[in-house]
């Protein structure tokens, strides 16, 4: 799969589970995105979707490297709809 495609797939996900804060954006955190089983299914390597998706300023979060448990309450806000 091409990493525009899962970027793209993964802005809908955040808008499927994530809130809109007072800035209008939306934010979910790093758990609810990889516990969800629609993700699972969309995404072979989540955090490399999100690593991507950051370096081309789509979507932002606190850390390098997003770890499943220790990185659960991490944000993950959607800074702009590619």
């Amino acid at each position: 799969m091409n990493v525009d495609h899962e970027v793209k797939l993964l802005v809908e996900e955040i808008k499927r589970l994530g809130k809109q804060n007072a800035d209008g954006q939306f934010v979910v955190t790093f758990g609810v995105l990889f516990s969800d089983d629609r993700c699972a299914n969309i995404f072979e390597a989540l955090v490399g979707t999100l690593r991507a998706a950051k370096r081309k300023k789509i979507v932002t979060y606190t850390g390098e490297l997003l770890l499943q448990g220790v990185h659960d309450n991490v944000e993950v806000i959607l800074l702009k709809d590619e």
